[in-house]
Protein backbone atom coordinates (compact mmCIF):
# COMPACT_ATOMS: atom_id res chain seq x y z
CA UNK A 1 0.00 0.00 0.00
CA UNK A 2 1.43 3.41 -1.02
CA UNK A 3 0.96 6.64 0.93
CA UNK A 4 0.21 9.66 -1.20
CA UNK A 5 0.70 13.32 -0.37
CA UNK A 6 0.10 16.60 -2.27
CA UNK A 7 -0.29 14.92 -5.66
CA UNK A 8 -2.17 11.71 -6.13
CA UNK A 9 0.57 10.12 -8.27
CA UNK A 10 3.59 11.22 -6.19
CA UNK A 11 4.68 9.08 -3.25
CA UNK A 12 5.48 10.77 0.09
CA UNK A 13 9.19 9.88 -0.04
CA UNK A 14 9.68 11.68 -3.37
CA UNK A 15 7.78 14.72 -2.06
CA UNK A 16 9.96 14.83 1.06
CA UNK A 17 13.09 14.52 -1.09
CA UNK A 18 12.14 17.54 -3.25
CA UNK A 19 11.02 19.48 -0.19
CA UNK A 20 14.40 18.80 1.48
CA UNK A 21 16.25 19.93 -1.65
CA UNK A 22 14.21 23.12 -1.64
CA UNK A 23 15.09 23.80 2.01
CA UNK A 24 18.79 23.17 1.34
CA UNK A 25 18.66 25.56 -1.62
CA UNK A 26 17.01 28.26 0.47
CA UNK A 27 19.59 27.78 3.23
CA UNK A 28 22.43 28.16 0.70
CA UNK A 29 20.88 31.32 -0.73
CA UNK A 30 20.50 32.75 2.79
CA UNK A 31 24.14 31.91 3.65
CA UNK A 32 25.38 33.60 0.45
CA UNK A 33 23.28 36.69 1.19
CA UNK A 34 24.68 36.92 4.73
CA UNK A 35 28.25 36.47 3.45
CA UNK A 36 27.65 39.20 0.87
CA UNK A 37 26.34 41.61 3.52
CA UNK A 38 29.31 40.82 5.79
CA UNK A 39 31.76 41.38 2.92
CA UNK A 40 30.17 44.75 2.18
CA UNK A 41 30.25 45.76 5.86
CA UNK A 42 33.93 44.85 6.39
CA UNK A 43 36.08 47.89 6.89
CA UNK A 44 38.40 48.42 3.89
CA UNK A 45 40.16 51.24 2.07
CA UNK A 46 37.00 51.55 -0.04
CA UNK A 47 34.91 52.36 3.04
CA UNK A 48 33.74 55.97 2.91
CA UNK A 49 34.04 58.55 5.68
CA UNK A 50 30.98 60.59 6.63
CA UNK A 51 30.29 62.95 9.50
CA UNK A 52 29.16 59.89 11.50
CA UNK A 53 32.24 57.67 11.06
CA UNK A 54 33.59 55.30 8.43
CA UNK A 55 31.67 52.61 6.57
CA UNK A 56 29.29 50.97 9.00
CA UNK A 57 31.22 52.08 12.11
CA UNK A 58 29.48 55.08 13.67
CA UNK A 59 30.15 57.49 16.52
CA UNK A 60 28.19 56.38 19.58
CA UNK A 61 28.81 52.65 19.06
CA UNK A 62 30.38 50.56 21.79
CA UNK A 63 33.62 48.73 21.00
CA UNK A 64 31.64 45.47 20.62
CA UNK A 65 29.17 47.12 18.22
CA UNK A 66 32.02 48.68 16.22
CA UNK A 67 33.85 45.33 16.08
CA UNK A 68 30.73 43.69 14.69
CA UNK A 69 30.11 46.53 12.21
CA UNK A 70 33.76 46.67 11.07
CA UNK A 71 33.97 42.94 10.51
CA UNK A 72 37.32 42.95 12.31
CA UNK A 73 38.54 43.24 15.91
CA UNK A 74 39.59 46.67 17.15
CA UNK A 75 42.92 46.74 18.98
CA UNK A 76 43.58 49.24 21.79
CA UNK A 77 46.69 51.40 21.50
CA UNK A 78 48.30 54.10 23.62
CA UNK A 79 46.53 57.44 23.68
CA UNK A 80 48.13 59.60 26.36
CA UNK A 81 44.64 60.22 27.71
CA UNK A 82 44.03 56.95 29.52
CA UNK A 83 43.59 58.70 32.87
CA UNK A 84 40.70 60.63 31.31
CA UNK A 85 39.03 57.50 29.95
CA UNK A 86 40.09 58.29 26.39
CA UNK A 87 41.62 55.56 24.21
CA UNK A 88 42.53 54.91 20.57
CA UNK A 89 41.69 51.72 18.73
CA UNK A 90 42.80 50.51 15.30
CA UNK A 91 41.23 47.81 13.13
CA UNK A 92 43.26 44.61 13.35
CA UNK A 93 44.65 43.76 9.93
CA UNK A 94 43.82 47.18 8.50
CA UNK A 95 43.04 49.26 6.79
CA UNK A 96 46.13 51.18 7.86
CA UNK A 97 45.75 54.83 8.77
CA UNK A 98 42.37 54.45 10.50
CA UNK A 99 41.99 55.09 14.22
CA UNK A 100 39.00 55.44 16.51
CA UNK A 101 38.92 57.72 19.53
CA UNK A 102 36.90 56.06 22.28
CA UNK A 103 35.58 57.98 25.29
CA UNK A 104 33.39 56.54 28.01
CA UNK A 105 33.39 53.20 26.19
CA UNK A 106 31.95 54.55 22.92
CA UNK A 107 33.36 55.55 19.55
CA UNK A 108 33.65 59.35 19.44
CA UNK A 109 35.67 59.99 16.28
CA UNK A 110 37.47 58.32 13.39
CA UNK A 111 40.82 59.69 12.27
CA UNK A 112 42.20 59.12 8.77
CA UNK A 113 45.84 59.28 7.65
CA UNK A 114 45.48 56.86 4.71
CA UNK A 115 45.74 58.53 1.28
CA UNK A 116 43.44 55.99 -0.37
CA UNK A 117 40.44 56.51 1.94
CA UNK A 118 37.97 59.19 0.86
CA UNK A 119 34.92 60.90 2.25
CA UNK A 120 31.48 60.26 0.81
CA UNK A 121 31.99 63.42 -1.30
CA UNK A 122 35.41 62.27 -2.53
CA UNK A 123 37.73 64.40 -0.36
CA UNK A 124 41.06 62.80 0.54
CA UNK A 125 44.57 63.43 1.83
CA UNK A 126 46.54 65.49 -0.68
CA UNK A 127 43.54 67.58 -1.77
CA UNK A 128 43.95 71.35 -1.82
CA UNK A 129 41.95 73.63 0.42
CA UNK A 130 40.22 74.91 -2.73
CA UNK A 131 39.01 71.39 -3.54
CA UNK A 132 37.57 71.03 -0.03
CA UNK A 133 35.74 74.36 -0.45
CA UNK A 134 34.34 73.18 -3.79
CA UNK A 135 33.17 69.81 -2.39
CA UNK A 136 31.43 71.48 0.56
CA UNK A 137 30.38 74.92 -0.73
CA UNK A 138 29.36 77.40 1.95
CA UNK A 139 29.77 74.84 4.75
CA UNK A 140 33.48 75.13 5.60
CA UNK A 141 34.66 77.08 8.64
CA UNK A 142 38.42 77.84 8.66
CA UNK A 143 40.52 77.91 11.83
CA UNK A 144 44.27 78.58 11.94
CA UNK A 145 46.31 75.84 13.60
CA UNK A 146 49.57 76.44 15.49
CA UNK A 147 51.65 77.43 12.44
CA UNK A 148 50.93 74.13 10.70
CA UNK A 149 48.16 75.17 8.35
CA UNK A 150 44.41 75.28 8.76
CA UNK A 151 41.58 73.22 10.15
CA UNK A 152 38.73 73.18 7.61
CA UNK A 153 35.56 72.18 9.43
CA UNK A 154 32.53 70.97 7.50
CA UNK A 155 29.42 72.09 9.39
CA UNK A 156 26.23 70.26 8.34
CA UNK A 157 23.07 72.29 7.78
CA UNK A 158 20.64 69.62 8.97
CA UNK A 159 19.42 70.09 12.54
CA UNK A 160 19.59 66.32 13.09
CA UNK A 161 23.34 66.42 12.27
CA UNK A 162 24.21 69.46 14.41
CA UNK A 163 26.40 67.41 16.80
CA UNK A 164 28.68 66.00 14.05
CA UNK A 165 31.62 67.44 12.13
CA UNK A 166 34.17 66.53 9.46
CA UNK A 167 37.52 68.29 9.93
CA UNK A 168 40.37 68.48 7.41
CA UNK A 169 43.82 69.43 8.72
CA UNK A 170 46.02 71.10 6.09
CA UNK A 171 49.75 71.79 5.97
CA UNK A 172 51.46 75.15 5.38
CA UNK A 173 51.11 74.71 1.61
CA UNK A 174 47.34 74.21 1.87
CA UNK A 175 47.15 70.45 1.22
CA UNK A 176 45.06 68.07 3.37
CA UNK A 177 47.39 66.00 5.57
CA UNK A 178 44.73 64.19 7.65
CA UNK A 179 41.04 64.33 8.44
CA UNK A 180 38.64 63.14 11.09
CA UNK A 181 34.93 62.95 11.70
CA UNK A 182 32.59 62.24 14.55
CA UNK A 183 30.65 63.82 17.35
CA UNK A 184 31.08 67.00 19.31
CA UNK A 185 32.97 67.87 21.43
CA UNK A 186 35.60 65.16 20.78
CA UNK A 187 35.94 65.76 17.03
CA UNK A 188 37.15 69.29 17.79
CA UNK A 189 39.84 68.20 20.29
CA UNK A 190 42.98 69.59 18.66
CA UNK A 191 45.32 67.17 20.39
CA UNK A 192 42.98 64.19 20.49
CA UNK A 193 42.99 62.25 23.76
CA UNK A 194 46.09 63.92 25.22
Amino acid sequence: MKIFCFHQNQPLSRTLFYFSLSLIGLALILCMAIASVNAQAKLTEQSKVSIYGIGSVRAGMTIAEAYSAAGTPLIKGNSGGERYGCFYYKPQGGPEGVSFMVRNGKIATVGISNQRITTVSGAKIGDTEQRIYSLYPGQIQVTKTFGMGNALTFIPTSVSDKNYRLIFETDKEGFVRSFRSGQLPEVEFIEGCS
